[in-house]
């Protein structure tokens, strides 16, 4: 403590050394100090403030004033009232020091509230105890000279020091929450805020401390009092609605402001609707609509922070509809301008990078979230309203594409896909029951196949298209004709053949998903699929470099080919040699790599080499999930091409190098030929097995395992048995 009184010559790391050594003698042995070491403390307290105010001092940096702070509060919750009753009162006689005693003054007081009444703090009961004890001795005592200090310094310094202003901001916000609400709501204080509202240093802090104020805990209608006094109060003064573009950082305070008083509203009316009476819950209903226009234009702000800031206001003012039994004309007015806005708001900027999306992107795409979950709502409190607006909206945009924004058309595609999710159908299937829905569904889908618009030139309008008719595939059943059309939008330059790679990756995998959905109505059209498909499943060697479809994408079709093949309406015979015209060129590009793998040196070349001999078997492996309980291996004439692909296999298990990814190529391969092959897998075990654990390690043991455990599974013990004398 003397290092600390004597000057302020020493280094800062060493000043807050000296700070750490207090508190923790505060902490774990000032109550146990007699009173003349307690009084030498807090007299070192008041000589450290003289020493910071005085000329021959300079001001402490800003850490070490907020570890001050911290020592200033533990020795407050230890001594207050009983040991030091006029603790507030000298810290405020301090103030007449100047700016450096405020700036030291609201420190502690943050500290303070910190120590005492932060509830995001977790307290023991002990501590709890002793807090609401504190609290309750300054609101006898001394919260009345704080609240006047608070006005002091506002007055004092809103002009010449801003930054105590900000800061004495948000000490009033921090204990507004548990002190008489009436001792800062009131004419000279709100007075005083809207002056400061205006002032371009403190706006922000004046805002968020009017928030702090009007979300005080209080009885519904004593809160419906405080916000319709004072809303008129900020509205006449210009003060509740968006600023210019750069203005947007208050903009946003002013939007949670609103945010907080649609909320604290709403929570009111919720509580009155289930102890009040009914003209007690109107008056609240008719102050929450008096505030949703308000709402609505911070909502449609260009700006998403902006907006994003009153989403809980939207998000709850909606649900607050869902429970009326019939909505009023003002009510449904209200729906629709906040059904208009959302999808406005839904809207990708231009400066969006689809190729690149970074942390810009991953925001707005949250945000996007956030507003679907708003359009869902909507639609549960009036499904007509919605159905009627997208109906039209997506029609007439679709019906226009060539002329229209890719903005545009992008929202009139994702409205369509949305309305899937809004109003659910029974057994997913939105092409049959409410009239209504079925017939604005079957309308926007048949715009949306028939009018071209999968020839957009932008990225997010391919992949919005190609998601909502595999998301209503369902559609298919009663307008077939379509079909053709939309399998050749995914294996062209629209599709799987674009340039852009996002695009590339997700029609691969949904085209799978199309083609499996729709394996019954896709088979007239199946030959002429798998012609253009055969380019697409072309492994390509490492060498070569990047193709035109990843690896991971090319598993998705091959699974497609596989199931056309299976499904299709061809013999069995015919089935086994279309499947045999797939696999053995995958077989023969495996030999080829095996011989090139044996003769390379380059370890990382050999690397390569290895991994593209796993997604060969891969590939293989993917084919195989075509088979079904009814259409299986056997009836499909398959057998003798998956038999021979695991001879050829099996074979690299014996080359030296790279064993760790190649056993895990051929594991994996296993595991599937296990699940389709019936008694025909057995011959090959005992090789497989020899392969997979020459290595006598525990790691190949462990990964062995689930392999036996899956074929004494399916084959029961005397089968595996007849072949286990062969084991390793």
């Amino acid at each position: 403590m003397n290092n600390l009184t004597r000057g302020m010559n020493q280094e800062n790391h060493l000043r807050f050394f000296c700070f750490q050594v207090v508190e923790h003698y505060i902490r774990n042995h000032y109550n146990h100090e007699n009173l003349a070491e307690q009084q030498r403390v807090r007299e070192f307290l008041s000589c450290w403030i003289q020493l910071q105010c005085s000329q021959l001092g300079r001001q402490e940096a800003t850490f070490l004033r907020n570890k001050a702070a911290q020592v200033f509060a533990l020795v407050f919750v230890r001594d207050y009232p009983l040991f030091w009753a006029d603790f507030f009162g000298d810290l405020i006689k301090t103030l007449s020091f100047g700016p450096q005693a405020v700036d030291i003054y609201v420190r502690v007081l943050k500290a303070i509230d910190s120590e005492v009444a932060d509830q995001d703090i977790i307290r023991t009961h002990q501590e709890a105890e002793r807090n609401a004890a504190i609290k309750n001795a300054m609101r006898g005592s001394c919260v009345e000279k704080l609240v006047e200090s608070w006005y002091h310094i506002l007055k004092t310094y809103e002009t010449s020091n801003p930054e105590l202003v900000n800061q004495c901001l948000e000490v009033i916000g921090a204990y507004v929450s548990w002190i008489d609400i009436a001792l800062v709501a009131n004419d000279r204080f709100i007075a005083l805020l809207l002056s400061l509202l205006h002032m371009i240093e403190s706006r922000e802090s004046a805002a968020d401390c009017l928030h702090d104020i009007i979300s005080k805990g209080m009885e519904p209608l004593d809160k419906l009092q405080l916000i319709e006094t004072l809303v008129p109060v900020l509205q006449n003064s210009g003060i509740l609605k968006p600023l210019e573009d750069d203005e947007t950082e208050f903009s946003c305070k002013l939007s949670r402001l609103v945010n907080g008083i649609g909320l604290n509203l709403i929570d009111a009316h919720n509580k009155l609707s289930k102890s009040g009476s009914a003209e007690q819950v109107a008056l609240l209903q008719n102050a929450v609509e008096r505030k949703v226009p308000i709402m609505i234009e911070f909502l449609s702000n260009d700006y998403d922070d902006v907006s994003a800031a009153v989403l809980e206001f939207a998000k709850e003012y909606i649900h607050m509809l869902k429970g009326k039994v019939m909505l009023t004309e003002e009510q449904l007015g209200y729906a629709r301008s906040l059904l208009l806005t959302v999808v406005h708001k839904m809207k990708y900027d231009e400066s969006y990078r689809f190729e690149q999306e970074g942390e810009d992107e991953a925001t707005f795409q949250e945000f996007r979230k956030q507003l679907k979950v708003l359009f869902d709502n909507l639609a549960g409190v009036n499904k007509e309203l919605v159905i009627e607006y997208v109906s039209e909206f997506t029609t007439n945009t679709l019906s226009e594409w060539r002329t229209a924004s890719f903005q545009n058309v992008e929202i009139a595609i994702y409205l369509l896909y949305l309305m899937g999710e809004a109003i659910p159908a029974s057994g997913g299937n939105h092409f049959s029951g409410d009239h209504t829905k079925v017939s604005a569904m079957q309308t926007m889908m048949h715009v949306l196949v028939t009018c071209d618009v999968s020839h957009y030139p932008h990225p997010a309008v391919t992949l919005q298209y190609v998601e909502t008719v595999v998301r209503y595939e369902k559609f298919f059943n009663t307008e077939p004709e379509h079909i053709p059309y939309v399998l050749t939008a995914f294996l062209d330059q629209r599709g799987v053949r674009n340039s852009s790679p996002l695009v590339r990756s997700r029609c691969a995998y949904l085209f799978s998903r199309f083609v499996k959905c729709l394996r019954t109505l896709i088979q007239p059209y199946i030959k002429e699929i798998l012609g253009p498909l055969q380019y697409l499943l072309v492994l390509v060697p490492p060498e070569n470099g990047s193709s035109l479809i990843s690896e991971d994408d090319q598993l998705y079709l091959y699974e497609a080919a596989a199931v056309m093949i299976v499904s299709g309406a061809f013999g069995a015979q015919q089935k086994g040699m279309l499947m045999s015209n797939m696999l053995i060129p995958v077989m023969d590009k495996f030999k080829t790599l095996v011989s090139q793998l044996l003769v390379e040196m380059d370890e990382q070349k050999q690397e390569l080499l290895a991994q593209s001999l796993c997604h060969a078997m891969a590939v293989t492996s993917r084919a195989s999930k075509a088979f079904t309980n009814h259409q299986t291996m056997k009836s499909c004439c398959c057998v003798p091409i998956f038999i021979e692909a695991m001879k050829v296999f099996l074979g690299c298990l014996q080359i030296p190098t790279q064993s760790r990814i190649l056993q895990s190529g051929v594991r994996q391969f296993l595991h599937r030929m296990v699940v389709c092959l019936e008694e025909e897998v057995l011959p090959y075990i005992p090789q497989a097995s020899e392969g997979l654990l020459k290595g006598n390690d525990i790691r190949s043991i462990q990964e062995y395992i689930p392999l036996i455990v899956q074929i004494i599974a399916k084959f029961k013990v005397s089968q595996f048995l007849s072949c286990v004398a062969l084991f390793p």
